[in-house]
C-alpha cells in the first residue's frame, strides 16, 4: 500500500462489506476482498481475559444475540464511556470463550434487510481471526491485503485495565504485519497511536477527526479546556501533526462530510491539498450508496434505504485527491476509481 500523494486511492473495506454482510464478520471480510478491497478495516475493543475482538464498540447489543441470552442478562450494566451513559452489555465483561458463543446481527436492519438476512449465521472475531483471514486471501489471490487497524475508546480501557497499545503490539508481533508493512493504525486519540510508536510498533499512523467535539485523551486531561477536533483542521493544526515532538502523525482520516464545503450542489474544499502540503495522507469515511448517508445534493428523493446519486458523490470525493476510502459497499467503491481513473 502507498498514501500521500499516490495516483489512486485505497479503496478499504469499511468493517469488512457490511453494505451486503452483518459487520466484523467473517464472511464480511471475505466478501470485501473478494470484491476488490486493498484493504479491511477492523475496530479493536477488549475482553475481560485480554483478547483483542472486532466491534465498532464494546456495547455489543445492537450487534450480537446477547440481549436474548438469558445466561448473559446479569451482564447488563450502565456505563459512561468517553462521556456517554450507555446501558447494555460490554465486551470488558466478558470473557473470550463467553463472547465466541454470541451470534452476530446486523446493526441497522431497516436499511439493510439483505443483510438482516444473514443475521445469526456468524460469530465474533478476534483480531488474530482476521489475520487468518488476510493470510489466506494473500495465499489464494497472490496479492497481500492491507490492514487498517482502529483502536476503539483507549483512554477508557486503559483506566479500566485493558492496555490496548500493549495488546495490539502483541498481537501484531512474529505477523506479517510485524515490519509495517500494509499496516495503517488510527485513532481519534493521539495518545494511543504515541504509545504504540513509542513501543516500537510500525505502522503509518492516522488521526481520526470528527466534525465536532474533542478527542477523550484530551477531555480526561484539560475537561471543558481540550481542544476541539476542529483545531487540528486548521493550517497551524495540520503543521503540528507534520511535526509533533519527535512523534510524526503520518496522515488524518475525517469524516466525509469535512470534504464538503457545505454548497447545495456538493462543491468539495481544498482540505486534502493542504494536507499534502505538509506531507499527510488524508482518508475519508464512510462512502455508502443509501440515501440515509449521502450529502444532501445527491440524495435520490426515494426512501432513505434506496441507492441515491452515489456515482456522483463518490466521484466528488475522489477527485479531492484522497489516497483512501473506506466504503461499506467495496465493489461500488472499486467500480468509482475506475470510472475515474481507468
Amino acid at each position: 500500500m502507498t498514501f500521500s500523494g499516490q495516483a489512486r486511492p485505497l479503496i478499504i473495506g469499511h468493517r469488512g462489506a457490511p453494505g451486503y454482510r452483518p459487520e466484523h464478520t467473517r464472511s464480511s471480510y471475505e466478501l470485501a476482498l473478494a470484491l476488490g478491497a486493498d484493504a479491511v478495516e477492523p475496530d479493536i475493543v477488549a475482553t475481560k481475559d485480554g483478547v483483542l475482538v472486532l466491534r465498532h464498540e464494546n456495547e455489543i447489543s445492537g450487534t450480537t444475540d446477547v440481549a436474548s441470552r438469558p445466561e448473559f442478562a446479569s451482564r447488563r450494566t450502565t456505563k459512561v464511556v468517553d462521556g456517554d451513559e450507555l446501558t447494555g452489555w460490554f465486551t470488558e465483561d466478558f470473557t473470550w470463550p463467553e463472547l465466541w458463543t454470541l451470534r452476530s446481527r446486523e446493526r441497522i436492519p431497516a436499511l439493510r434487510s439483505s443483510s438482516a438476512a444473514f443475521d445469526g449465521s456468524s460469530g465474533i472475531l478476534r483480531l488474530r481471526d482476521l489475520l487468518g483471514i488476510l493470510e489466506s486471501a494473500a495465499r489464494t489471490s497472490g496479492r497481500e491485503p492491507g490492514l487498517v487497524v482502529e483502536i476503539k475508546h483507549a483512554t477508557y480501557f486503559e483506566q479500566a485495565g485493558f492496555p490496548l497499545d500493549e495488546l495490539l503490539a502483541a498481537e501484531l508481533a512474529g505477523t506479517r504485519f510485524a515490519d509495517g508493512s500494509g499496516l495503517v493504525v488510527e485513532a481519534f486519540e493521539h495518545t494511543v497511536l504515541r504509545q504504540l510508536a513509542a513501543r516500537g510498533v510500525r505502522a503509518s499512523y492516522v488521526y481520526l477527526l470528527e466534525k465536532k467535539g474533542a478527542p477523550f485523551d484530551q477531555i480526561a486531561v484539560l475537561g471543558s479546556k481540550a481542544p476541539p477536533y476542529s483545531d487540528t483542521l486548521t493550517d497551524a493544526g495540520l503543521d503540528a501533526l507534520a511535526d509533533s515532538d519527535g512523534f510524526r502523525i503520518d496522515g488524518i482520516s475525517v469524516d466525509k462530510a469535512l470534504l464538503f464545503s457545505g454548497d447545495p450542489d456538493g462543491s468539495t474544499n481544498d482540505l486534502v491539498a493542504r494536507a499534502h502540503q505538509r506531507g499527510l495522507s488524508v482518508f475519508t469515511w464512510t462512502l455508502r450508496p443509501e440515501n440515509a448517508f449521502l450529502a444532501r445534493a445527491f440524495r435520490s428523493g426515494g426512501e432513505p434505504e434506496d441507492f441515491g446519486h452515489w456515482e456522483s458523490e463518490f466521484d466528488a470525493i475522489l477527485r479531492t485527491g484522497v489516497d483512501g476510502v473506506f466504503c461499506d459497499h467495496p465493489d461500488l467503491g472499486v467500480a468509482a476509481r475506475e470510472a475515474l481513473f481507468g
